[in-house]
């Protein structure tokens, strides 16, 4: 992948101990078909790939096993942010604060990637993706800003926003620009990476879930997500509420209680 990609998110990986509950809610809820059967990784586990209706990537799906579950693992997304040099990265990371929760691995045609989070507890990958060798200049499409069944907003909830927006602009060139008040909540600052809104630094609330990435993904119809989101099993995190722009967005929990925000026209 090209230099200028520092900063995109790359991929989306959900982590989850129910399977088959995950491949009927995000069919219904996203439109995503997420394989049946998963593949064997080094790490003990197995891997499923989640595809959109057009025949892209989503992202993947790893399954939680027992080992990791009493490790401390549990369900939800985790982003993966690609550098150039996941090593250089990593120093800058520990430098302020953060933590290495799986040391830099390589892992034959994917890339060079490592665990962490960043000094306020947040975790998130970072990769040095490798390229199919027959399209050396072939770019992740799971991000897009306007596209349903593409993620569309990433979204950082922090207990220290100056720390986390020093570094992550430091570490991937992001720019800070802008920001939406938000009552007793504080500001909601926004990010940018080469100059495309790519989502928001928010302050972690007292009594939540403390410094953590959230991840909204594009739906077609908001309403008919909604509906879907308690037909298979999940929770609404509150009603669709309208966002700058005229569209709408709503969190959700999925059966497992993986974390998903929604966003799309009404």
């Amino acid at each position: 992948m090209a230099q200028d990609d520092r900063g995109a998110f790359i991929w989306y990986e959900l982590m989850t101990d129910d399977i088959d509950a995950a491949r009927r809610f995000y069919g219904d809820v996203v439109g995503w078909s997420i394989a049946a059967e998963g593949q064997p990784i080094p790490t003990g586990t197995t891997y499923r790939m989640i595809t959109r209706s057009d025949g892209g990537n989503a992202g993947g799906l790893l399954e939680l096993t027992d080992a990791m579950k009493a490790r401390g693992a549990k369900p939800g997304w985790v982003g993966y942010i690609h550098h150039p040099n996941v090593d250089a990265a990593l120093a800058t990371i520990t430098a302020a604060g953060g933590t290495i929760h799986m040391p830099p691995m390589d892992m034959p045609d994917v890339g060079r990637m490592a665990m962490v989070a960043d000094g306020q507890g947040a975790a998130f990958y970072v990769m040095t993706p490798s390229p199919p060798a027959d399209q050396p200049d072939a770019r992740s499409d799971v991000f897009d800003i306007e596209k349903a069944q593409h993620f569309r907003w990433n979204e950082l909830w922090t207990t220290d926003q100056k720390a986390a927006v020093a570094l992550y602009c430091e570490l991937f060139g992001w720019t800070q620009d802008g920001a939406m008040p938000m009552g007793e909540m504080g500001d909601y600052f926004f990010i940018h990476n080469n100059g495309v809104g790519i989502g928001a630094v928010g302050k972690a609330q007292p009594g939540g879930e403390g410094s953590r990435w959230q991840y909204f993904a594009g739906v077609d119809n908001i309403d008919r997500a909604a509906e879907a989101v308690t037909a298979t099993g999940g929770k609404l995190l509150g009603e669709p509420q309208q966002i700058p722009g005229g569209e709408y967005s709503v969190y959700a929990h999925d059966p497992a209680g993986a974390t998903i925000g929604l966003v799309g026209p009404r």
